[in-house]
């Protein structure tokens, strides 16, 4: 602790991201895309004038909301974009959770909304998964005075994925404060709420370009949701930063956004090798919780979850652990190549036998 730090910075305990080794391992643990992004990425990288880096970028993004709008059949004036789906995450914690009253969150879910909330001054009020380790939206829903709802659609780290008529449930029940779904995950099987937000002013539905889109090192997120919660947004967004999503990323991910085909292909791809692998996993003893995501979560009934880990580690593949309540036992493995998920299985396989 410093001297010079002020209460509140002493009070934080920050995210932890996952490793990212110098040396070369297979990387399993951050949930990255095992295929590169879009070809027409390369070439806005190619040809990009280096002269643009001289002037600002449009504070509005306007190009770059314009084509998620016509990606997600909304209007521009709907869509948000930012600096990463962790950064319009915290601009909408501090837009719309600050009422002093608690925000409900499940226990187990993505660890930066805890993070958010601390940074904010706003109270948890957390609430445990069910006994099939699914997000409990009747808990949610029936809980009293409140200053909004956050989940992941998919839930991370477990991977469960609400039906969107289970989504719109909720929202028929939960009118007077916003609910924020965070969907970074919902391109590998789920049902994404953004058409909700046609019908609920109150849904704010956040997404990335780091998962499907193969664009975790460019730094792109964003959030769908009617003008009032999007003024919102903007409104945070211009007292602490007018220009957060610069030139080169707004073309990149526009370049992302229009190759519809390399997008299907890639999605495909993960989601196809993710069931081979929980196949794999289970005729070796293992509980793989079903995903729709892009990583799954699984235990072993005889082996510890740390010591798994670790062997894993010094056998050059890394996976996420979590020291935590309820997830000890635990491994959370990204879907990579099938060549990754090969080594996977064979690390695995000479662990337990």
């Amino acid at each position: 602790m410093s001297q010079f730090w002020s209460p509140a910075v002493q009070a934080l305990t920050p995210y932890v991201p996952g490793e990212q080794p110098a040396e070369r391992v297979i990387k399993l643990n951050t949930n990255e895309n095992p295929y590169p992004p879009a070809p027409g990425v390369g070439e806005v990288l190619r040809e990009f004038a280096t002269d643009h880096l001289r002037l600002y970028p449009d504070p509005t993004s306007h190009a770059l909301r314009s084509a998620l709008a016509e990606n997600f059949g909304v209007e521009p004036h709907q869509v948000f974009a930012g600096n990463g789906s962790d950064e319009v995450l915290a601009f909408a914690f501090q837009a719309f959770f600050c009422h002093g009253a608690p925000l409900d969150v499940p226990t187990i879910t993505y660890s930066f909304y805890p993070v958010y909330a601390k940074l904010y001054g706003i109270e948890l009020r957390q609430h445990p998964l069910n006994e099939q380790w699914e997000v409990d939206l009747d808990a949610l829903v029936e809980a009293p005075s409140r200053s909004g709802v956050v989940f992941a659609n998919p839930n991370a780290p477990t991977g469960h994925a609400h039906s969107l008529a289970a989504l719109e449930a909720l929202l028929e029940r939960v009118t007077d404060h916003v609910v924020l779904i965070d969907e970074a995950y919902v391109d590998f099987g789920a049902e994404s709420a953004v058409a909700l937000t046609q019908r609920y002013p109150n849904l704010l539905v956040t997404g990335t370009f780091s998962k499907s889109r193969s664009l975790a090192g460019i730094r792109l997120g964003y959030a769908v949701g009617s003008r009032e919660l999007i003024e919102g947004l903007e409104r945070v967004k211009d007292s602490f930063n007018s220009y957060p999503v610069d030139s080169l990323a707004s073309r990149v991910g526009i370049a992302a956004l229009e190759d519809s085909a390399h997008f299907e292909a890639c999605r495909e791809r993960v989601i196809t090798t993710r069931e081979q692998t929980r196949r794999r996993l289970e005729a070796l003893g293992f509980e793989v919780l079903p995903s729709k995501a892009n990583f799954i979560l699984a235990q072993h009934p005889a082996f510890d979850g740390a010591q798994l880990f670790a062997g894993l580690r010094e056998r050059g593949i890394l996976v996420r652990h979590f020291n935590k309540a309820g997830l000890e036992n635990f491994l959370r493995i990204s879907i990579g190549t099938d060549d990754e998920m090969n080594s996977l299985i064979e690390a695995l396989e000479s662990l337990i036998h």
